[in-house]
């Protein structure tokens, strides 16, 4: 695929999701940072119905690990891993406090510090709270990235290297939610809405014909 059909996709899709941000729902740095964490295999609606409640009990680095885990556990208790999440949120809550004056760090290093932080949890930060030109390859963007050929490539790293390479400048910022959103709704992993996707006579993907 060449720069000129990357660049018509993005186009096409900013205009068609002209507001790409998030689905996690958050009203600090720190909120969008455990809904991240705890957004690992799992889906952001299931994120948002948990994160309400515990977000009332606590939220801030200081409240939050002056729970037990117990308690956290009991609080977001119905999504998937909810065991290690709830010992990560407390020790990274712990760590914020007490190294980072409360404060979610822009620098990746930094991020991924943190318990239950990895690679792509650190670009969603960097992304979506500072703005920053990096893409956390997601689920969705993976098989984006394949599927309609933008990027392709047989791991997460390998795709988030070649989409940051090739993807023009003027769309970095806005990439991983353009991508992530269109795939939740639109390019589906079992079902692809092909009859309506405002890229399709631009994608490459060989069975799309098949799927009208």
């Amino acid at each position: 695929m060449n720069i000129n059909k990357r660049s018509e996709i993005f186009t096409l899709l900013k205009k068609h999701i002209p507001n790409p941000t998030t689905e996690l729902i958050y009203h600090s740095p720190f909120e969008l940072l455990i809904s991240v964490i705890l957004s690992a295999q799992t889906t952001d609606i299931a994120v948002n119905k948990v994160t309400k409640n515990l977000f009332e009990v606590a939220n801030t680095p200081l409240s939050l690990s002056k729970l037990k885990i117990s308690t956290i556990e009991k609080l977001i208790n119905s999504i998937g891993l909810y065991k290690n999440k709830a010992k990560n949120i407390h020790s990274t809550s712990l760590i914020l406090y007490e190294k980072f004056n409360s404060e979610v760090p822009d620098n990746r290093d930094k991020l991924e510090s943190l318990p239950g932080v990895g690679r792509k949890t650190a670009n969603v930060i960097l992304n979506t709270l500072f703005k920053k030109p990096v893409i956390a390859v997601d689920t969705h963007i993976f098989r984006l990235a394949n599927r309609i050929n933008i990027a392709k490539a047989k791991t997460p790293l390998a795709v988030e290297k070649k989409l940051t390479k090739l993807i023009p400048k003027e769309f970095l910022n806005d990439a991983h939610h353009l991508l992530i959103l269109h795939g939740r709704y639109t390019c589906k992993a079992l079902n692809p809405q092909c009859n309506v996707c405002v890229i399709e006579n631009l994608c490459e993907y060989k069975n799309k014909m098949l799927l009208k």
